[in-house]
């Protein structure tokens, strides 16, 4: 499998633009679902902008939803952990990663968590297929929980509702809006679509999120998408953000790389 990177140019929309804090970068990073390779691809491209750009207090942020549907799970966890020693790493709880938490005592969360990517999951941290394919739901809880280490766990249940760095918020699925960003439910930030991506109003930040998959980053003007579908399209995308500017870095199973306008 071959994997290119592309950056994409942004501008800002006609209206006061968002910003980031003089002296800041931030990069956030949308769905992986566990794949590992384009998460490796992107980490490489991020380092490197990053180091083109100059002297900045860079902040990434992974949105969620790390684990799941793709190959590699386990990888993208050891590897989100050890980028995490080694640069600031701001870590969003996605849906999936709240699913995983629950199913681990629930055996009805456990059916709904292998229906919607869990099998990939367990069969990346090593139980093998036969069990997966013909446990009964009980033992193949306990077959889940005994190899997926408890520091994995611990990392996952450990990851925020939301990030807010200057006029952005950073969250998985997104906000119920007219509602206050003190108030909003854990839940509704993993889970919600609508009313959230209907509303054009002011959430009271500027928000970048995932979980609902676009083939492109979905450019609003109070919100951007950025799950661009790494499972199901092969493309994982970051967004960069530094003062009013911003950019987009892709990496993609596409063969051929390409620059052009947002």
């Amino acid at each position: 499998m071959l994997s290119t990177i592309r950056k994409i140019l942004g501008r800002a929309e006609p209206r006061r633009a968002p910003s980031i804090p003089f002296g800041e970068r931030v990069y956030a990073v949308g769905d992986i679902h566990g794949r590992a390779d384009l998460f490796e691809n992107l980490i490489r491209a991020i380092e490197q902008d990053d180091a083109a750009r100059g002297r900045a207090r860079t902040t990434v942020v992974l949105l969620g939803d790390l684990i799941d549907r793709g190959d590699d799970s386990a990888a993208v966890v050891a590897r989100a952990r050890q980028w995490g020693r080694e640069r600031e790493v701001e870590f969003i709880q996605g849906n999936h990663e709240e699913m995983l938490l629950v199913a681990r005592e629930d055996a009805e969360a456990m059916r709904g968590f292998l229906k919607f990517g869990g099998v990939e999951t367990i069969l990346s941290y090593g139980v093998d297929s036969e069990t997966v394919l013909s446990a009964e739901i009980e033992d193949l809880q306990h077959a889940m929980n005994a190899a997926i280490p408890q520091e994995d766990f611990d990392f996952l249940d450990g990851f925020k509702k939301m990030v807010q760095i200057g006029d952005y918020l950073f969250v998985h699925a997104g906000v119920r809006p007219d509602t206050p960003l003190a108030h909003q439910l854990g839940r509704d930030c993993r889970w919600i679509r609508e009313p959230f991506l209907s509303h054009r109003g002011d959430f009271g930040a500027f928000v970048v999120h995932g979980h609902t998959i676009t083939p492109e980053p979905e450019i609003c003007t109070n919100r951007i998408g950025i799950d661009t579908g790494a499972y199901l399209h092969g493309t994982l995308t970051a967004i960069g953000l530094e003062g009013t500017e911003r950019w987009f870095l892709t990496a993609s199973d596409s063969a051929t790389a390409c620059s052009e306008a947002a």
